[in-house]
């Protein structure tokens, strides 16, 4: 459970437990308690292995490719609602639960006491009043353009060295800790008479970037400031790390993956010499109480939508749950006024979200509908395609995965899904790095994005802002950021013929 303190979260942990989380190898598969898990035969696995063997044909597109999330996968829609449809595989009762945790996520929290009824209990502390207003239309955040911009549905995490972590075998896996004023969460909106914690300032600097054939690109090199602080300075070791709200598309999918399948994708040693080096994020599940495999947060920080949804009710708006208690929210102790603030709790209401409305707005998180690809074979498309698997972005981007058998799940049980992602840890150099671990991660690792409906961001979005902060303001920008294990799959695109990376650039938008 969040804590208060900035040590409470580690001294919770058993040493057991911390000896799970932080051993150099995992013996066998993690446990998935949170999913209704059936069997596969051998059968099935053999079957499973044929369908996501790479293809070596990009002379047409492969069977099913058009059908990103399989059975789920919904129609394109011309208008930013694209990323708004339920699971299309979902039965009617399914769709009328997924409309009312809609209205959830969508609904405008206000400050305690009100007359509105289990609406109250913002803050104090917030960055936005409902879950729509960081991911809009279900898409990507705005983050700013500019020093002059107000920074939409975008924040600064925070968190400092843990000078208690005295084991040298742990620092590198729970060596930080929140920051004793601001916790692990900068809010940049308060209730009146709350001061709020800070205004998010940027900068940016470009840098130009040659290109074969002539051509030139421009990235642009953001620096961000943490000003006005409400409460006092920070830790002098504070480290900072954006984060824009990213699209929430798949979610349910990218769940039912098997923990033993994404991890038979890791080689922390590059055993393979191939270059890439992929690494599982292990987390504590705060909900289950046990290590758990980490697939959501853009550092892979969290093992399960629920208890994503339950961290962003705490954090973002305030919120407690069943999950994170508190009613004040991400208050620390210092904060005085914050934590004695009115709550929507108390009486007959435990919690300000209970436990049917987390459980709504988890199942509309895990249903929002992948669309289907388009222009699949169109020549140029196929082209780059094959230069997407030569130039070894599939290397982490992996396209294919088949989803575990689930009971009482049928919108996520047993597809063939087209994610693009192999949900492990890369390093992506020192271009990307926040340098503020996670859990396992350390500050240069992030977690392969998932590109299903990237090529449909502009349309829902308004924007082609890209990676964990906006900076990339297109996908070739995104590329060229790349680092680290990516670096020679990023110069290869830089040097490729021009043609080339056109068709890459196609392949992408189709996605």
């Amino acid at each position: 459970m969040r804590s208060s303190s900035n040590s409470a979260w580690i001294t919770s942990i058993s040493l057991a437990a911390l000896a799970l989380l932080v051993g150099p190898a995992l013996s066998g598969p993690l446990d998935e308690p949170h999913l209704p898990i059936i069997p596969r035969t051998e059968a099935e696995a053999a079957r499973i292995s044929g369908a996501v063997r790479p293809t070596d044909d990009f002379t047409a597109s492969e069977r099913f490719e058009d059908l990103p999330a399989g059975a789920a996968t919904v129609r394109v829609r011309n208008s930013a609602d694209a990323f708004s449809d339920p699971s299309n595989n979902i039965s009617f009762d399914g769709e009328l639960k997924f409309k009312v945790g809609n209205g959830l996520f969508r609904k405008l929290w206000v400050s305690s006491p009100s007359s509105t009824l289990a609406s109250d209990g913002l803050g104090p502390l917030f960055n936005a009043r409902s879950c729509q207003s960081c991911h809009i239309k279900d898409g990507r955040g705005h983050p700013p353009e500019g020093p002059q911009d107000n920074a939409v549905s975008m924040f600064l995490r925070i968190s400092i060295p843990d000078e208690a972590a005295q084991i040298a075998e742990i620092e590198e896996y729970l060596g930080t800790a929140p920051d004793p004023t601001y916790g692990t969460q900068l809010q940049d909106f308060a209730l009146p008479g709350i001061p709020a914690e800070y205004r998010l300032q940027i900068e940016f600097k470009e840098i130009p970037v040659a290109l074969s054939g002539g051509e030139m690109a421009s990235l642009r090199a953001p620096t961000y400031t943490a000003a006005d602080l409400g409460y006092g300075p920070m830790h002098p070791q504070a480290m900072l790390s954006p984060r824009v709200a990213p699209q929430m598309i798949g979610l349910g999918l990218l769940e039912a993956i098997p923990a033993a399948d994404i991890l038979a994708g890791a080689d922390p040693d590059d055993a393979n010499g191939d270059g890439i080096s992929g690494r599982a994020n292990i987390v504590w599940s705060a909900e289950f109480d046990m290590p758990m495999l980490g697939r959501f947060g853009l550092k892979a920080g969290t093992p399960t939508i629920r208890e994503q949804s339950a961290g962003a009710f705490a954090g973002d708006i305030g919120i407690s749950n069943p999950i994170f208690a508190d009613p004040f929210g991400e208050c620390t102790t210092i904060q005085d006024a914050c934590q004695t603030a009115p709550s929507g709790a108390g009486d007959d209401r435990v919690y300000e979200v209970d436990e049917t409305g987390l459980d709504l707005v988890t199942f509309y998180s895990r249903n929002l509908g992948v669309p289907a690809r388009r222009d699949v074979d169109d020549p140029q498309v196929l082209r780059g395609k094959k230069v997407f698997q030569d130039t070894g972005c599939a290397a982490c981007h992996t396209p294919k995965f088949v989803t575990h058998r689930l009971e009482d799940q049928p919108e996520q049980s047993f597809q063939l899904i087209w994610p693009h992602t192999d949900m492990l840890l890369h390093d992506m150099g020192e271009g990307l790095a926040d340098n503020r671990p996670e859990a396992r991660a350390t500050g240069r690792e992030w977690r392969t994005a998932p590109l299903w409906g990237i090529g449909l961001t502009g349309r829902v979005s308004d924007h082609t802002y890209f990676l964990h902060d906006g900076r990339a303001r297109s996908l070739l920008e995104a590329v060229l950021w790349h680092g680290g294990e990516a670096q020679t799959a990023r110069d290869t695109v830089t040097q490729m013929p021009p043609d080339d990376r056109d068709a890459l650039i196609k392949y992408l938008e189709s996605l």
